[in-house]
């Protein structure tokens, strides 16, 4: 028998809104001289990959099944991952931290990310909390955990890996 609390710390909404919130940490250290800067993009990398595909493949196509949750919405999210992605790789490939291409392709990141961060809260995220049972929202969180955990595992945020996630 599970709990509530257990429910709460499996729920994929919060799960997607702590990795959110880690996200927007790790573009201060990207903007910040006192912080190790190429540590946080790889540890930004590594997370906006691996949180992208295990929405894509765990949690996307079970939210799209339930009414008044829009398609739409969740089709559009995919793409916004495709443009978040494409401006990560931008921002890897370049060669200097802190260099004028540094600070205009971290500007291109942050806007890219945080536009569908916000715009993946208010629509898709308030749907799921209104219209997906908390028992299923705890399902999908451990669905999406085991992804995000391969993900992580299979060193999702290399260059490498970025450059095959975004098809070059």
């Amino acid at each position: 028998m599970t709990t509530d609390r257990q429910h709460q710390e499996q729920d994929v909404v919060a799960l997607i809104l702590k990795d959110h919130r880690r996200m927007e940490e790790l573009f201060r250290r990207m903007r910040s001289v006192e912080s190790d800067r190429k540590d946080a993009l790889m540890k930004f990398s590594a997370l906006l990959i691996a949180h992208g595909e295990a929405e894509e493949s765990e949690v996307y196509g079970a939210l799209k099944r339930f009414k008044n949750v829009d398609a739409e919405e969740v089709e559009h999210g995919t793409e916004e991952h495709a443009e978040g992605n494409e401006a990560l790789l931008a921002l890897l490939e370049v060669d200097e931290v802190g260099s004028d291409a540094w600070d205009s392709r971290l500007e291109d990141l942050v806007k890219a990310v945080s536009h569908h961060l916000d715009e993946e809260e208010r629509t898709i995220l308030n749907a799921a909390r209104e219209n997906v049972p908390d028992e299923r929202r705890a399902e999908l969180g451990v669905a999406f955990l085991q992804e995000r955990e391969r993900q992580l595992a299979a060193d999702c945020g290399s260059v490498d890996n970025v450059r095959a996630v975004v098809g070059r």
